[in-house]
């Protein structure tokens, strides 16, 4: 699936039963893991990054109705060069240790600890209705546009002014939301 995400491919739909979007990206890599087509997490879990633009999260109450519970974005973090090359400018041996052990330490941190991704819903069900919390990223939004005819674009330049206009509090950035999870949902 993700190799076929990968190519060729406007978009790609498939069911997990992951019950968070971090248990999903984990899952599908320890998958591509354990086929052997990688034998690296970090370049395995890029992969899996690189394809996963929107999760739409299904539950089902206690009476059995299926409805949507969350629409996540994954949006994949750039790695950016912060090393500095200041070290020249110094003129003592301190000063150039300092700059030395800055380099150093974005080195290490990118090495074992970078993210590859951050995730935010986009739109919840709370409280017995559905709330959009976050907009989505300008990447997706143009990707979006780009397949849509003209008729298509108006109507969600209109409904990305309706909600979006005005700056919206990035509540569930990495997936953690303010608000509360309520009834059941109005028919979908």
């Amino acid at each position: 699936m993700i190799q076929a995400a990968q190519v060729a491919s406007k978009f790609t739909l498939f069911t997990h039963h992951a019950k968070t979007f971090p248990n999903l990206v984990t899952a599908l890599r320890n998958s591509m893991l354990r086929i052997g087509q990688f034998n690296n997490e970090k370049t395995a879990e890029e992969q899996v990054v690189q394809v996963l633009n929107f999760d739409i999260h299904l539950t089902k109450d206690f009476r059995g109705k299926r409805y949507v519970e969350r629409i996540t974005e994954c949006i994949p973090v750039e790695e950016k060069n912060e090393y500095t090359y200041d070290h020249r400018k110094e003129k003592t041996l301190e000063g150039k240790f300092d700059k030395f052990f800055d380099n150093a330490t974005h080195y290490f941190e990118n090495i074992t600890d970078r993210k590859l991704y951050i995730y935010r819903n986009i739109l919840e069900y709370v409280d017995g209705e559905y709330v959009i919390t976050n907009p989505i990223t300008e990447t997706n939004i143009r990707e979006m546009r780009l397949n849509m005819d003209e008729t298509d674009k108006e109507e969600f330049n209109k409904f990305i002014q309706r909600h979006w206009s005005k700056q919206v509090p990035v509540s569930a950035v990495a997936g953690e939301s303010s608000t509360k999870r309520g009834r059941r949902p109005k028919e979908v």
